[in-house]
C-alpha cells in the first residue's frame, strides 16, 4: 500500500509538511498546525523531529 503524500505548495509557513497534510486528509491547515504544536510541547511527543523527518519523507509539492 503506498500513500503519496505531498508537501503543500500554497499552505505552507516553512516547508509545507503540517499544510501537505492537512491536504491530504481534507482538514483545516490552522487546525491541523495548532494541533501539531501543542502535541510539540508535550515531552511525550517530539515535535521538531518528527517535523524534519516528514520534511525528509514527503515529497515535493504539487504546482497546480
Amino acid at each position: 500500500m503506498k500513500i503519496n503524500i505531498h508537501r503543500s505548495a500554497h499552505d505552507r509557513v516553512f516547508a509545507g509538511v503540517v499544510g501537505g497534510l492537512a491536504e491530504h486528509f481534507n482538514w483545516n491547515a490552522n487546525v491541523a498546525r495548532l494541533l501539531f504544536v501543542v502535541l510539540s510541547i508535550t515531552p511525550v511527543f517530539p515535535g521538531i523531529i518528527v517535523y524534519l523527518i516528514l520534511w525528509l519523507l514527503m515529497k515535493d509539492p504539487i504546482e497546480a
